[in-house]
């Protein structure tokens, strides 16, 4: 029989349909708390003069610095993305025999160690970055689970799939970790986006048991489209944030809120303040300018910097990232009395 041609379908990224629904999740019959915030940033700081010097950026210093950046934090010579990696977790796993492990990276290159070529044995291909991370703390026989399709929307992935992993028969918590350098070679920017990025890694418990935050709700919105425009950002940040208040039937307006957003594209989240209107907002960019861009990991940032034990405080928590992904979710900050 002749082979058939190929069919190759078109895709049409004009067609978004900007009225598709993104997927709601809300937690009110069910608490889910996320505290034991750690992380750690790589060893080496560069300004941005020493990264084009060095031939880590693939554009020009001027446009990174009016976006706000001025450093960022790399892999030192002497550092890993697993010796990053080892210590936030151990912090967070402290003496705790966790549930579950879940993991996430925004570069699929940090998702599995370096292969050596010729190495062709069944050991060798043993090469997630998770099971080898587990090793170096003598953790075993705990399911872990990975994902590096959801980019920088990794923290409230994560939350997504630890909270399903939680149990009423088992009070043990899930541990969640993120953990990204740049690849071999790449650059530290995205120059069309005028996007800096960090080596990172942080870690967190979702847990039944109360702690820092609890976790009210979610809303996620994903394209396969490979550029949204920022004004669609902006308008679907908006509704998506009222869409998940309503449906936790929250009144923003007359709550103490925080808003969370990752380090890129400030004036994008500037126009998301202003339009929300919440007399009581207090917005969080935090240090953009001295650690740049750390993914998923930013949330854990001005999360852990943020609790102020101020119980009832509404904290909202926004994610965007390649895939795309563009990710809200709503916390309630707890009191904690500390021993």
């Amino acid at each position: 029989m002749p082979l058939q041609p190929r069919t190759f379908v078109s895709f049409n990224e004009t067609d978004h349909k900007p009225n598709r629904a993104s997927m709601v999740l809300c937690y009110n019959n069910r608490p889910i708390y996320l505290g034991d915030f750690n992380y750690r940033l790589g060893g080496v700081r560069r300004d941005l003069e020493t990264l084009k010097a060095q031939g880590l950026l693939s554009g020009e210093v001027e446009p990174l610095r009016r976006f706000g950046y001025r450093y960022c934090f790399g892999l030192g010579e002497d550092e890993t993305l697993l010796s990053l990696a080892r210590v936030p977790l151990s912090r967070t796993l402290s003496n705790i025999e966790p549930r579950a492990l879940v993991a996430q990276h925004c570069e699929s290159e940090s998702a599995v160690l370096p292969r050596e070529p010729t190495d062709n044995t069944v050991e060798a291909r043993n090469r997630y970055f998770t099971a080898a991370l587990m090793r170096e703390l003598q953790l075993d026989n705990v399911p872990y689970f990975c994902s590096f399709t959801s980019g920088c929307a990794g923290f409230i992935s994560l939350l997504s799939v630890a909270g399903g992993l939680l149990s009423d028969a088992d009070e043990r918590p899930a541990a969640c970790f993120m953990a990204d350098s740049v690849p071999p070679g790449a650059p530290f920017d995205m120059q069309r986006e005028r996007i800096l990025g960090s080596d990172h890694s942080s870690a967190f418990l979702v847990s039944s048991q109360p702690c820092n935050y609890q976790l009210l709700g979610i809303n996620y919105y994903s394209t396969a489209r490979l550029l949204v425009p920022l004004i669609e950002v902006v308008q679907r940040t908006l509704r998506m944030i009222e869409e998940l208040a309503s449906g936790l039937n929250l009144s923003l307006a007359k709550s103490d809120v925080v808003a969370h957003y990752p380090n890129i594209f400030p004036e994008t989240w500037e126009m998301v303040t202003r339009h929300l209107r919440l007399p009581r907002l207090e917005p969080v960019l935090d240090q953009m300018a001295e650690r740049a861009h750390c993914g998923a990991t930013d949330s854990v940032i001005s999360l852990a910097k943020l609790h102020r034990n101020k119980a009832g405080r509404l904290h909202v928590v926004v994610n965007y990232g390649v895939g795309l992904h563009l990710a809200i979710c709503i916390l309630k900050e707890h009191s904690i009395k500390r021993s």
